[in-house]
């Protein structure tokens, strides 16, 4: 790879920094794609004994690039995303990741077929992360940003990506108890 072909794949990628999420940060203001990847990719690393079988650092990859196509198309919330959004979002991803060097470019489709496909112990922690840094999230922001459906959808979200781990379990019935405790307190 070329200085500049790492420039410009780096600088697509940047986006991400300035593209916004539905949900709000602790301190009130609206998170960043970027930063919620940077977080499942810091819990993935967290999560490294309770999954000694798995290639944590492949789940810390899928973290990292599963939100990539949002820097073309911008962040939108899985309850009001398309099928016809989902399209237009993997053909853009799609184009860029075979724009870069031969390497990259492998890599980065090879993990996307994974986690597309689901059928890895990888693949499958990294979808339950994903889902559950957005619920923690949620649960860190301020009420009164959170919309109504959030109110049920927060106690549910990612429920069914568990599995048979017992961590990820005890972790959602955790995070479902922090939900409805921000819930009563803030009514």
């Amino acid at each position: 790879m070329t200085g500049r072909e790492f420039l410009d794949a780096i600088e697509t990628a940047l986006r991400l920094k300035d593209v916004t999420r539905h949900c709000y940060t602790e301190g009130g203001r609206h998170e960043s794609v970027a930063e919620h990847s940077w977080s499942a990719a810091l819990m993935a690393l967290m999560m490294r004994d309770e999954f000694p079988g798995v290639d944590i650092d492949k789940v810390v990859r899928m973290c990292l690039i599963h939100d990539l196509g949002e820097a073309f198309t911008g962040d939108i919330p899985s309850f009001e995303k398309t099928g016809a959004d989902e399209r237009t979002e993997e053909a853009l991803l799609a184009e860029w990741v075979a724009s870069l060097p031969e390497a990259v470019s492998a890599e980065l489709k090879a993990l996307y077929a994974e986690m597309e496909e689901m059928q890895t112990p990888e693949a499958r922690l990294y979808k339950a992360i994903d889902g559950f840094e957005a619920v923690i999230q949620h649960n860190r922001s301020d009420l009164s940003t959170w919309i109504e459906k959030e109110y049920e959808l927060n106690k549910t979200y990612a429920e069914d990506r568990c599995g048979d781990s017992a961590f990820l379990k005890e972790l959602r019935r955790e995070m479902r108890a922090d939900t409805e405790k921000k819930i009563a307190e803030g009514k």
